[in-house]
């Protein structure tokens, strides 16, 4: 269990005067009629994002990670809320194994292009990867487009880098899906985090964000960008960016959109990238953050461990699919 190093979380709809006294917003308080969020376990002890986003019969699945070890756990899960076989709309943040893996098949498993009906392809303006796995991903993006799915990346929804009129896509009545600015969709970054697609969802005034493996660079250009215009709302959900690293959720953005909730798709404690504890997901740089704004952090899974501190190359649920 981490907890912040210099300060006693709180929210402002609770407050925590001790560690030991954690409160949480109720169920009835995480329940907005007409839209749902799930955000999904993968099957493995690696780092990873899938989240589905539910809407009557509109499902929007958002990354399929980490791996292609992943598509049975993701498809189990997506039947669990998509009846109907299709995929309105699905987008793929960016160009990474841990985002994009399960899109594709392989010899003996179908993977998510190859499974439903696809919709709309929403995914990157820029990539800088060259890897088998991405070129894979396009591969079957394209089986998808053949048969009759629609691909635009993501400066469709700009013009001279200005929002226009696709940038918000409506999901339902009361229901929007906006493709958020980034810098990083018009100019080369050096961390291919950046050039992720971050989506806004809106219901009235309750407003859900979510901005893939987004770092300290390109969320500061976003908030900059917005503070000229009217600005980022508060939002009710923050998908925690890059898996709560140290590098992304920065006080730049935090401070602006104070969220009452924030999930994490990682596998807690995963030595996948790195022994170093300090940057394994999520690390305590970021949990210092966010417990500024919130006690409402929720992660999907964690890494094992045998009693020496070696890892077994397993995982279990922490919070599980996170709905």
């Amino acid at each position: 269990i981490l907890f912040p190093s210099s300060s006693t979380p709180s929210t402002s709809l609770t407050q925590s005067s001790s560690h030991s006294e954690e409160s949480h917003l109720t169920s009835s308080e995480l329940n907005y009629d007409g839209i749902e969020f799930h955000f999904l376990t993968l099957g493995n002890y690696k780092a990873g994002d899938s989240t589905l986003i539910k809407s009557g019969d509109v499902e929007i699945l958002i990354d399929a990670g980490s791996s292609t070890s992943s598509i049975d756990t993701l498809k189990e899960h997506i039947n669990s809320y998509c009846s109907d076989g299709k995929l309105e709309y699905v987008i793929a943040t960016h160009a990474h194994e841990d985002h994009i893996a399960a899109f594709t098949s392989t010899s003996s498993k179908k993977g998510i292009f190859e499974s439903y009906e696809i919709g709309t392809i929403i995914d990157y303006a820029l990539t800088d990867k060259t890897t088998q796995i991405k070129t894979k991903y396009e591969e079957y993006r394209q089986k998808a487009v053949e048969k009759g799915a629609i691909h635009h990346d993501s400066s469709y929804y700009f013009t001279n880098e200005v929002a226009n009129e696709f940038n918000s896509i409506k999901i339902s009545e009361t229901i929007t899906m906006d493709i958020l600015y980034n810098k990083y969709y018009f100019e080369r970054s050096q961390d291919e985090n950046n050039y992720s697609v971050c989506i806004m969802i809106n219901q009235g005034d309750n407003h859900f964000l979510l901005t893939g493996d987004l770092e300290k660079d390109g969320e500061e250009e976003m908030v900059k960008y917005y503070s000229s215009r009217n600005g980022l709302p508060h939002v009710k959900l923050f998908k925690g960016g890059h898996h709560g690293s140290n590098t992304s959720s920065n006080e730049s953005l935090l401070s602006i959109i104070t969220p009452e909730v924030c999930a994490i798709c990682c596998c807690a404690g995963t030595n996948e990238y790195t022994p170093n504890t300090l940057n394994q997901f999520p690390t305590q740089a970021f949990i210092d953050r966010i417990a500024k704004y919130t006690t409402n952090v929720f992660v999907t899974s964690r890494a094992k461990y045998d009693e020496d501190g070696n890892s077994l190359n397993d995982f279990e649920d922490l919070n599980g699919v996170i709905s």
